[in-house]
This record gives C-alpha cells, sequence and structure tokens, in this order.
C-alpha cells in the first residue's frame, strides 16, 4: 500500500492579509490546550479508519494554516509523536512547519525543531518595503532578512514564499528581490501569482479601481524571470510554482499532486483515503474552528461531508493536479486511481490539438506533461482536456 501523508491545520492567525481567501481566523485569545486535545483526538480517530487493513505508512506531516508557529510547541510535538505511533513512519519522515517572519514567531522556532520538525516553511511574500505594507504583511524587511538566517541555522531543509505581479513590479526590481532571498536561503522556493480573491479585501480594492496588476505577458515574463533566477542557485521548477533543489522537493505536497491518500484534521481540512475494497472516500471538516471544537468533543471529529468519489472524479482530479507537475502524469497510475482506461479520462480529439500547439507532450517515459508554454496557460487548457 501507498505511503500517506497527513496535514494538521492550525486557523488562527496574527492578523488576516488582504489577499488571503484561505481558512483563517483572529482572535484575541485560542484555548491552545482544548484544541491540542480536539487535534489529537481527531488525529486518533482517523488513524484507526486508515490502518483497518494494516499499518499505514506515514511520509510525511505538514503543519499549515492560519499559523501554525502560532500553536505551543508542545502542541506540535504531541501530535508528532502521536503520528509516529499510530503510524509506521518512514525514516526520513518530512514534518514541515508554516511560520511566518516576525521576531515572535522566530523565538519559538528553536522549540519547534526540539519539537521534531525538520523543515520550515516561511511566508515571506516579499522583501520589498513597499509591497509588504501592500500586502499587510506584519514583518519588515530586515525581518525577514533575519528569519530566513535564522531558519536556516536551525533547520536541515528551508522553504519560503513570495508573490509576484504585485502592482507595478518591474522584472529588474523582481530580479533583485529574488537574488537575496536565494542567496540567504535556497533549498525550496514557492512562488504565487497575485490574484485577486472573492471575499477578500483585495477584491473590493481590486473592483474599486484602486490598483492594478500585471496581466498577460508582463505577468509571463516575471514568471519567465523567475525559473532563470532559481536556476542561478541550483533551485529547478518540479510543480507550477514551486523550485528546489534536487531532492529538496516537497514529498507533503507531491502527494497531493501526485494523487496520493493524505489524512486532513483540523478547521476546515479536506482528506482522501483509499478504503480496503478501493473505494477513495473524499471527507471535508468544519471551516469554522469553534463549532469545529465543539463537533470534536462532542463526536470525536468535525466531518460534515464525507463520500465516495466515483472513478470519473477521480480521474479528473488527479489529471488536475497531476499535469502542475514537471514530471506530467502517468497515464497507468490514472487509469489505477481511477478505475477507468486513460482514453476514458481525457478528450483525446483536445489532447491531440493540444499537442499539435505544443501545449502538451509526452515524455520519453511515457509521461504526459505541460510544456512551458502548456504550463503559463495551464488554468485555460485543463477544461478542454478533462472530460
Amino acid at each position: 500500500m501507498e505511503t500517506l501523508a497527513l496535514y494538521i491545520h492550525w486557523p488562527f492567525c496574527a492578523a488576516k492579509c488582504p489577499y488571503c481567501d484561505f481558512n483563517s481566523h483572529v482572535r484575541d485569545r485560542v484555548d491552545q490546550a482544548a484544541y491540542a486535545a480536539a487535534l489529537r483526538q481527531e488525529l486518533a480517530r482517523e488513524a484507526a479508519r486508515a490502518n483497518v487493513a494494516g499499518r499505514r505508512r506515514l511520509a510525511s506531516i505538514f503543519f499549515g494554516g492560519g499559523t501554525p508557529s502560532l500553536m505551543a510547541p508542545a502542541t506540535a510535538a504531541a501530535l508528532i509523536a502521536d503520528a509516529q505511533a499510530l503510524f509506521d513512519a518512514e525514516p526520513d519522515l518530512e514534518i514541515t512547519l508554516e511560520a511566518n517572519p516576525t521576531s515572535v514567531e522566530l523565538q519559538k522556532l528553536r522549540d519547534f525543531r526540539a519539537a521534531g520538525v525538520n523543515r520550515v516553511s516561511l511566508g515571506v511574500q516579499a522583501l520589498d518595503p513597499a509591497a509588504l505594507a501592500f500586502l499587510g504583511r506584519k514583518h519588515d524587511r530586515a525581518e525577514a532578512i533575519t528569519a530566513l538566517e535564522h531558519a536556516r541555522a536551525t533547520f536541515p531543509r528551508v522553504s519560503f514564499d513570495l508573490i509576484y505581479a504585485r502592482p507595478g513590479q518591474a522584472e529588474a526590481a523582481w530580479r533583485a528581490e529574488l537574488r537575496q532571498a536565494l542567496s540567504l536561503a535556497a533549498d525550496h522556493l514557492s512562488l504565487y501569482q497575485l490574484t485577486i480573491e472573492p471575499g477578500t479585501q483585495f477584491a473590493t480594492l481590486f473592483g474599486r479601481g484602486v490598483f492594478t496588476l500585471p496581466e498577460g505577458d508582463e505577468a509571463a515574463r516575471l514568471y519567465t524571470a523567475t525559473a532563470e533566477e532559481a536556476a542561478r542557485f541550483g533551485l529547478l521548477p518540479y510543480e507550477i510554482s514551486n523550485y528546489a533543489h534536487p531532492g529538496a522537493e516537497s514529498r507533503h505536497n507531491l502527494a497531493y499532486w501526485r494523487y496520493g491518500d493524505y489524512l486532513g484534521i483540523g478547521a476546515g481540512a479536506h482528506q482522501r483515503l483509499t478504503q480496503p475494497d478501493g473505494t477513495l472516500l473524499a471527507a471535508r471538516r468544519h471551516r469554522a474552528p469553534e463549532e469545529w471544537l465543539a463537533r470534536v468533543q462532542r463526536d470525536g471529529h468535525a466531518v460534515v461531508e464525507e463520500e465516495a468519489l466515483s472513478p470519473r472524479d477521480r480521474a479528473r482530479e488527479a489529471l488536475l493536479m497531476g499535469l502542475r507537475l514537471h514530471e506530467g502524469i502517468d497515464p497507468a497510475r490514472i487509469a489505477r486511481r481511477s478505475g477507468l482506461p486513460f482514453e476514458a479520462c481525457v478528450d483525446m480529439a483536445a489532447l491531440q490539438h493540444l499537442e499539435a500547439e505544443n501545449l502538451l507532450a509526452w515524455r520519453p517515459n511515457g509521461h504526459l506533461a505541460a510544456t512551458p508554454d502548456g504550463l503559463l496557460r495551464l488554468d485555460a487548457l485543463l477544461p478542454l482536456l478533462v472530460n
């Protein structure tokens, strides 16, 4: 049986960023002990379900949010210990914690390292002071640089996030910003184009014409510049938004993109879990932290939706995730995970057309992958390809 990934959601943040549509919440006070107990309770329940046909092998743990570095390090330590007791942990178990580069959170990083975290993902987002202010970040440039240096000295693996295609962003300035960040911590980079998400503060401001964003060829040039600068530091693109040294790819996120099984505990967390009969169950938990907590304390879990995915839904999800990867998709794996022949999972006429347009290509190993031009247009071509 394939390895399993575990996602643990901490839904609280010190402030809500104006571009963010994640399940994150600002609270004056959080009952750390109650939330820790509830997370451990959900984990125990899901482990029992995952292990019904034998103990699963655990390849990764990911503390995401929200801002999980705001949780007590003892909570992380307890959850890591529980996971290692409940599953057969891989010898190189990857344990990632998301953190913001504020001075408050930096003081706790050594405690998280002692708890067992061996990979940190820093939400730097920018090194430009004006951009940090625009993005509503609570750290400044100096704190970001200090955080990168501190993380490098504390953790064996470091990743950081940057947001590009910001208002008025020039290519030369973006290249300089990238070079400085990569020179400080260059294992893994997650890069996100600034997009306007419904319901966010930026959606309101953008709708009023307060600012505009680079689009089309201008945004594509910034994306291309990123790949060129990352390559200077030995980071290769392995997913549409992610670059890494060979061997430093996020094993946890690869589980999603390769359409593997994963558990998700905490408010709003999703999961995909294969049953002994081959059924793939998709589940989602209640999003509101207080209601999630109340349901776990009452019922032992806060699952609000659970369904067996149809073969066609499985094929669609596997294709949508897998084509983000530079390695592409293995048609035989798509067929195994969906229960359908590959030819029934895609529009073959559309596939031939996209090949002719040099947007998709077959690799020598038999994988189907998006070309560099195809990756830039992935959102547009996927609806054409997927049945």
